[in-house]
Parts: C-alpha cells; structure tokens; sequence
C-alpha cells in the first residue's frame, strides 16, 4: 500500500451527477493521519456532498475513494464503528434524557466512551437528567457532538460543528477538537467559521462548483505567505512635504493609495511590515509630525485569501 493510500482519507477522480448535472468534478483529496482537516467552500459548492460519499452514506458515481483503508460504498459494520459523525443538522431525541441518549448511542459501539466523561467534555454535565426536548438550541448542538464521539472513533467527521452556539460554547467545542487530536484522531471539519479553521485546522481544501481549487497548509493557502503585507497611514501637510526614508529591500509603493497630497492615504507593500515601520517612525518624527495618522498594519487573512479563491474560481467556472 502506497503512503498515499495509508491515509485515512485517499480520494481520487471523484464524480457525483445528477442526471446532467455534475456536482463533483474530478475531486483528488488526501488527509493524513492525526491532523484536522478543514474542507471549505461556499454554500452548493459540494463539501456535503463529498462528505456523505466519504461517510458511506451517499453513492458516488465514479473515481477511487478509501476511508480507513475501505470503499466505504461497503458500508462494512466494523469500519462504521470507527467513524464519528456530527451532521449539519440537530437530532431529534424524543422524551430521552441527556445521558439516555449518550448512552443509548454508546451501545452501538464495540469499546465507547464512558458516557459521564462524553457528557462532561462537551459540557452538559448539569443536564445530563434533562429531556433531551427541553434544552435549548446550543445545548442541543452539544449533545449532537456527544452522540457523534462517543463510540471513540479513529476518524471524526464535524459538519458545521458549532452553528447555533455561543462564544463560551464554541471554545468548547474546539477544546473537544484539539481532545481528539492529542489522541491521534483524524478530524474532517466543514464551517463557515475562518475563525474555527484559522484555530483547529492544520490543513484544508477549497472546494467551487465541485472541483477543488486549492489544498495546503492553512498559512499557505491562496499564496498566503507570499502575499506582501500593508503598512498605510493618512499624509499631514509634513509628512506629506518630506522624502521617504530609504525602506527595507522589495518595499513598493501601492500606486491606488498615493495621491501625495495631505488628507491622502500612502500605502506600502512589503513582506518585512516591522522593518518598515522602523524607517517610518523616526522619519516622521524628523518630519515634525510625531505619529503616523490612521496607520495600519494588514497581513493578508484566511479570509482575504479564501475569498480571493472564490471569485477567482466561480468566475473561471461560470
């Protein structure tokens, strides 16, 4: 077996269609072992889909895929047992309690979790003899992640894990991630949340109108770190009067943003930010000015260069 197809996940050529419509294209996708794997795109761009082809839930229409070393079109019971799968939408548990619903759902499972510490972990501890029907929204999405993890599966799936949740539940919920991986779980996450990603993720894929468009490290996507950062700030009559200093090597001047007038906005580009507010800071105050007005300081985000992807993508596409 090749390294390739030792990991977890090992996708080649998947297509899904729907009569003329073809919802995957081609798809090529690997995650490793013990990482957090974000899959991200947007809404009817086919994350879901792929992720009930990988959940053995929804027959592809072609290509290669191997989940835990299976087809999991197979559905075998024992490879089941070692998925964890949160869905997108909330569970309906009828006049069950907390813990009656964990470990009704334990029971499926060869070795789960202690139901107690499932229960504790995604915080519903003072609930656990509540009616399942009686919790609120958030409470409900928690008890979701608890069913999804009990078994102790080898690989999670989170399908928008934390929609509906406040900000003390969502930390919660990512200090459930980060449980997992410290035990060497594979974890595929789908959110809308950049934030999530930027936090959880070592990895992630970028997925438009069916094709993926971009897999790497999450620091790196979209050519993240080589995007030059921007060091901008607005010019006084002072400023605006005196020579730039001499600036670190490869800092340019963004021509949209130097009007070279007072009340203008200058704007540099540069890969070394730190450096050049080093030359900034004394050449203004030499300058008379004392500070640098408005100044700011952009490094490109995961959203500037998810988004980038994006537009860039669909407009390929269209």
């Amino acid at each position: 077996m090749s390294d390739d197809q030792a990991n977890p996940i090992h996708v080649r050529g998947l297509r899904k269609q729907y009569g003329p419509s073809l919802i995957l294209q081609s798809v090529d996708l690997d995650v490793r072992p013990g990482e957090v794997f974000a899959l991200l795109g947007p809404n009817g761009a086919g994350k879901t889909t792929t992720v009930e082809i990988l959940e053995g839930v929804r027959r592809r229409s072609g290509g290669d895929v191997r989940v835990l070393g299976r087809d999991p079109a197979e559905d075998a019971p024992r490879w089941r047992a070692r998925l964890g799968i949160v869905p997108q939408t909330t569970g309906a548990y009828a006049d069950l309690t907390v813990r009656e619903v964990v470990e009704h759902f334990a029971a499926f499972y060869p070795a789960p979790l202690p139901a107690a510490q499932v229960i504790d972990m995604v915080g519903l501890g003072a609930q656990e003899c509540k009616q399942a029907q009686t919790l609120s929204g958030g409470q409900l999405r928690r008890l979701d992640v608890a069913v999804g993890v009990v078994g102790d599966p080898d690989l999670i799936f989170l399908d928008e894990p934390t929609t509906g949740l406040d900000p003390e539940a969502r930390m919660e919920a990512w200090d459930l991630v980060r449980f997992f991986a410290d035990q060497g779980k594979t974890t595929v996450l789908t959110t809308h949340y950049l934030d999530e990603v930027e936090a959880l993720a070592q990895r992630a894929a970028v997925i438009v109108a069916g094709r993926i468009v971009e897999t790497g490290p999450v620091s790196e996507l979209g050519g993240r770190r080589d995007t030059p950062a921007t060091v901008s700030f607005t010019l006084t009559a002072e400023l605006s009067a005196a020579e730039l200093p001499d600036l670190p090597p490869g800092t340019a001047l963004d021509p949209s943003g130097v009007p070279g007038v007072p009340g203008g906005t200058l704007t540099l580009l540069s890969h070394t930010p730190t450096r050049v507010l080093a030359a900034l800071l004394p050449w203004a105050a030499d300058a008379g000015a004392g500070e640098l007005p408005d100044l700011r300081v952009h490094r490109p985000t995961l959203e500037d260069v998810y988004l980038k992807l994006i537009r860039e993508n669909q407009g390929a596409q269209s």
